[in-house]
């Protein structure tokens, strides 16, 4: 049987950095309420003239130069983003051209799930025997959606990007992946202007509809309800359990929902990964962003479990448990 493993994570952060300090000076906040209420002290922004595409394409370019394969190896590329370049064409595709790639490339836009979801997809198309080599990359500008005038929402957000390089393999990485929607939680975060149901006018512009609106309440207590059941739902289906995982691996929203997923699992403080102290909120970009940190730091070692989780936008959420097959 064919099975689907990681054979390399990269990342890539831009120079700029926000610090707590700089939002003091732009809106009413302080650095000890940002970081007792989110973890945050810093966060990066993206050049004036890069967009998430040259983000995406960075991080996955690193990937695969440290995945020991050429472009041409390169069977699928696959973007997650809420943050594209542009409604068409994909932020893939103009990705895909700056990596000098000549795959199949798309988007998946799942918000701040799009990485679990893009891994569902790669894996199964290589456990199909349809493909071998496929690249997955979260990549974020959000500080192009972020309103910097509304203190709820401007000190989370950050940009940055992340990638991993899936292959087949003769032993198992990707162990099992369960993914979740509910859309009745769809206007708890929203980019409200700018789509179909709601054309940029220069009154919605005034009114700050192209930026994004969260109901942080609301979507927290989604979070530490949704991301412990589907981490067991996950691991049910891997055939394994909570005290196999050696890495739990979350979406980097907040630290005090990170806290609290982790002590509801049950999971020692030590075993989860926490990168958002200085890269914030990255959506899709962040679970790469971290597992890359973890991996940078030497403490991932071949054989050790990883529980990918997140939720996001949609209402989505999802987990995924994998192997970590490379060699240290």
């Amino acid at each position: 049987m064919t099975y689907a493993a990681i054979t390399a994570v990269a990342s890539w952060l831009p120079e700029r950095r926000l610090t707590n300090a700089d939002l003091e000076r732009m809106v009413d906040t302080n650095d000890e309420w940002i970081r007792t209420r989110t973890g945050i002290s810093e966060r990066r922004i993206a050049d004036e003239g890069d967009a998430t595409s040259d983000l995406a394409a960075r991080a996955g370019a690193l990937a695969i130069q440290r995945a020991g394969i050429e472009p041409g190896d390169v069977d699928m590329l696959i973007v997650a983003t809420s943050s594209p370049d542009m409604s068409f064409p994909s932020t893939a595709c103009l990705a895909q051209a700056k990596m000098g790639l000549t795959c199949p490339a798309f988007d998946i836009n799942a918000a701040c799930t799009g990485f679990i979801y893009a891994i569902e997809m790669a894996a199964a198309m290589i456990e199909a025997g349809r493909l071998k080599t496929v690249v997955v990359v979260g990549a974020e500008v959000l500080s192009r959606l972020v309103d910097f005038t509304d203190r709820t929402t401007c000190i989370l957000f950050g940009d940055g990007a992340g990638a991993v390089v899936l292959a087949a393999s003769e032993e198992p990485g990707i162990l099992s992946v369960h993914l979740g929607a509910d859309g009745t939680g769809a206007d708890l975060l929203t980019v409200p202007a700018g789509g179909t149901a709601k054309r940029l006018t220069p009154e919605l512009l005034a009114a700050g509809e192209q930026y994004i609106h969260m109901n942080g309440n609301e979507v927290y207590k989604f979070a530490i309800r949704a991301i412990p059941r589907v981490t067991k739902q996950a691991l049910a289906e891997s055939g394994l359990e909570l005290k196999d995982v050696d890495w739990l691996v979350p979406h980097q929203a907040n630290q005090r929902i990170t806290d609290t997923v982790g002590e509801s699992l049950g999971i020692p403080h030590e075993n989860v990964v926490s990168a958002i102290a200085n890269t914030g909120n990255t959506s899709t970009a962040s679970i790469p962003l971290a597992l890359d940190s973890l991996y940078q730091s030497g403490e991932l070692h071949r054989g050790d479990v990883l529980a990918f989780v997140g939720f996001g936008a949609g209402l989505t959420y999802g987990a995924a448990i994998v192997r970590w097959t490379k060699e240290d």
